[in-house]
């Protein structure tokens, strides 16, 4: 009985620690693609790795979310990157600065990782466009 009780309690906890961060993301849209992208922003002595994933930050930065920050949007953003103009770190940099990022994620290198395998896959998300 203890069990099913701490079992219950555990999936109360849960659901409550998870649905402000369901009901705090946003849908951006541009022509007819839509992203859902996580708005809410952690606090810097935050534990918690929920944020922004890197598919989303590199098309969020596609369709002209990073563009106050440095960050071109479209084909130019796709030239930048193949002439390594533009990084996987300069995309969360600005990320950062535009409050869509924590601040350590710019030492997470698994994170760095994967936002440089989308900001490569970028020219054949840009040809689908």
């Amino acid at each position: 009985m203890k069990l099913v009780t701490l079992i219950k309690s555990a999936l109360i906890f849960a659901s409550i620690t998870l649905v402000p961060g369901i009901a705090g993301a946003q849908i951006a849209t541009t022509n007819s693609t839509e992203i859902a992208i996580n708005s809410n922003n952690l606090p810097k002595n935050s534990t918690s790795m929920s944020y922004l994933q890197p598919f989303n930050l590199v098309s969020f930065a596609y369709q002209g979310g990073l563009k106050q920050h440095g960050i071109p949007s479209g084909e130019t953003l796709v030239f930048e990157t193949q002439n390594k103009n533009i990084m996987a770190k300069d995309l969360v940099k600005a990320a950062v600065n535009a409050d869509k990022l924590p601040s350590q994620v710019l030492n997470d290198q698994n994170y760095l990782s994967a936002v440089n395998l989308q900001l490569n896959a970028l020219p054949d998300y840009a040809a689908a466009d």
